[in-house]
């Protein structure tokens, strides 16, 4: 164990003459002068290389197109038109050429290189039309994505009721989906909006540049048609697009979800890193996703390349992979979770870190939640357990959207978060306070189990899975921690009253795993869980012949426990990422279809039977034939 060189001392004497604005679970960090400090030296600067506003490119109209600015950048402007009428899932088909972009500013030539045999469109007859385009720097690493509607026939106006980002599908707060929704977009200036429904229009009127509706009264199990109008008072603009409800809870109806994680930025250039994920892969998944008929799709950590210390940079991230996605996630729910990849932090000297505050405007849970709309069903945050060093305060990250539970027919997927509170460097660090990659610390165990045993009590509802980016079994990439630090328990989340004061927290993540597993045993309900990390494909069923334990372990061995009963595993992290190949663990004879391939997990429902089948999305080819999983004793 690495120790520091800075007393603690040294650092009480410090605290004692500055105020400090630091979560009490902290307190072997003090802000000098403005700046953090931990032993090894004060927090780095941050590093925000780009921008949205930077990568938007600040539009403005010229008399033969539109100009933008993306500030110091140099490199390639492509672009071209996106026909919402030629295709289910609009994409840009970009033009010939491409604009250079010179001292930051480049220009797109709608009059003189997209007229004629280039105007598929019409907007020289309609005058109007939606540009999509991709900034790529000098080195041809591509940046961002971005879309921007237009209107005239020259000279040209910037729409400024552009939709530059959705609209997404998004479950509704309690995590229902058969008669109420969320719908949610972003565009460029601020505007009002209006959703219309065949029978219903709902209307926000305070200009804004979020939008997210909450469609309420609508019929279980039927299609819709929604149009969303944005005006900013000197411009109009509208999309169109459909979605369908779920069956009313209970009916048993035939159905398919998919699950799949990872998809942080690959080797090989081109979409495999449009800056911080792999939108080559995402567009894949998603075509594949639509084109099997799934309801929805479960997507759980590792979106992007994250561990920064920006949140801007982060922004910028988060919004590539969603644009992504959102051609496919204007009809059915991408519901996107946690991983250790979105990590946002405080960084010191010596590759040291902790999750970023002030928790509720800047922590990775906090930006995550800004950035995505999830259910707000799950539980607060892990102040007011046992360990908490301050009732009097808030010394947690939220849970608020990053831990929750939905449902979809007779199926429910509880989501948590095994990145809570994330300090990458901990394992060497554990002066800093912060949790482990990994451990599901107690309060959210708490609301699993309530949870659990609510579903458990629901006659609606067959199968109970939950999902978290750490595998409980890992078996390729990350052996050396996970849910088990190749057996090492003494490994845990570090809260501490003091500097120089003793961890509160009891359980190694060995013992913390096992009660985990425990809550899901009380439930036969519970068919296992689903991870990634790992970036392959595998499954595992665990019973009592499977080894979970290091040799000489010497605490309960819950494989005796009465209620004990089989689980699946089935770890998916194939989503695009760079590969991990099989590595030796105790339970390793008895995993099942370990690939490599990119990878999306199909689960077929169909009444109280369930069937999995795996494909690759990028070739088609067939990882894992259609089969049915028991759930024996």
């Amino acid at each position: 164990m690495k120790t520091t060189t800075l007393s603690i001392t040294l650092l009480l004497a410090f605290s004692s003459s500055h105020a400090i604005d630091i979560p009490a679970v902290h307190p072997n960090i003090v802000k000098i002068n403005g700046r953090l400090l931990f032993a090894t030296g004060l927090s780095k600067p941050v590093k925000t290389k780009y921008t949205l506003k930077q990568l938007v490119g600040n539009p403005i109209s010229t008399n033969t197109g539109i100009q933008f600015n993306f500030g110091k950048l140099k490199g390639k402007l492509y672009y071209g038109f996106i026909n919402p009428e030629d295709g289910h899932y609009p994409q840009p088909v970009f033009y010939k050429r491409a604009s250079d972009i010179k001292k930051g500013l480049a220009h797109i030539d709608i009059l003189n290189n997209l007229s004629g045999k280039y105007d598929m469109i019409a907007w020289k007859k309609n005058g109007r039309g939606t540009l999509g385009y991709r900034v790529v720097n000098k080195k041809g690493t591509i940046l961002y994505d971005g879309k921007l509607a237009f209107t005239g026939k020259g000279p040209f106006q910037v729409n400024a009721a552009s939709i530059i980002e959705g609209p997404f599908i998004n479950l509704a707060e309690n995590g229902h989906f058969h008669n109420t929704l969320r719908l949610s977009f972003e565009t460029l200036k601020k505007t009002t909006a209006t959703v219309t429904l065949p029978s219903q229009t709902y209307t926000f009127k305070e200009p804004t540049t979020h939008h997210e509706f909450t469609l309420t009264g609508l019929l279980p199990d039927t299609q819709y048609s929604y149009t969303v109008k944005t005006d900013s008072g000197k411009h109009h603009y509208s999309e169109n697009y459909t979605f369908k409800t779920a069956p009313a809870p209970g009916r048993r109806k035939p159905f398919i979800f998919a699950y799949a994680s990872d998809s942080r930025s690959a080797q090989g250039g081109g979409e495999r890193n449009i800056k911080g994920t792999n939108a080559y892969m995402m567009k894949k998944i998603g075509a594949l996703v639509r084109f099997k008929g799934a309801a929805f799709m479960q997507f759980t950590g590792d979106l992007i390349n994250g561990y920064l210390n920006s949140t801007e940079q982060t922004k910028v991230e988060y919004r590539n992979w969603k644009r992504a996605i959102e051609p496919f996630a204007h009809d059915m729910p991408i519901i996107a979770a946690m991983g250790n990849h979105e990590a946002l932090t405080h960084n010191f000297k010596g590759h040291i870190s902790v999750d970023r505050f002030p928790y509720e405007t800047e922590s990775a849970e906090a930006i995550f939640a800004n950035q995505f709309v999830n259910p707000t069903n799950g539980p607060q945050s892990e102040d007011g357990a046992e360990y908490d060093p301050n009732p009097n305060q808030q010394d947690f990250p939220s849970y608020k959207e990053n831990v929750f539970y939905y449902t979809y027919d007779n199926v429910a997927m509880i989501v948590l978060n095994s990145d809570y509170w994330y300090a990458p460097s901990l394992k060497y660090y554990p002066e800093t306070g912060g949790n482990l990659h990994g451990y599901l610390m107690d309060k959210q165990l708490e609301w699993l189990e309530s949870t659990v045993t609510a579903l458990d009590a629901d006659d609606n509802i067959d199968f109970i899975f939950v999902t978290h980016h750490t595998p409980v079994f890992p078996n390729g990439g990350h052996v050396k921690d996970d849910m088990w630090y190749r057996g090492d328990n003494t490994l845990r989340a570090v809260v501490k009253h003091s500097a120089d004061g003793k961890n509160l927290i009891q359980r190694g993540i060995i013992e913390q795993r096992d009660k985990y597993l425990k809550i899901l045993m009380k439930s036969n309900k519970v068919f296992g869980f689903l991870t990634g990390d790992e970036h392959n494909f595998n499954f595992l069923k665990l019973d009592k012949k499977v080894n979970i334990y290091p040799d000489g372990w010497d605490k309960e061995d819950i494989r005796k426990r009465q209620e004990f009963h089989p689980l699946y595993q089935i770890n998916n992290g194939a989503a695009g990422a760079p590969y991990y190949a099989q590595e030796q663990a105790p339970w390793s004879e008895h995993v099942q279809s370990f690939s490599t391939q990119n990878a999306v997990v199909f689960f077929h429902i169909h009444g109280k039977s369930i069937q999995m089948e795996v494909l690759n999305p990028d070739t088609l080819d067939t990882i894992l034939p259609l089969q049915g999983l028991d759930r024996d004793r």
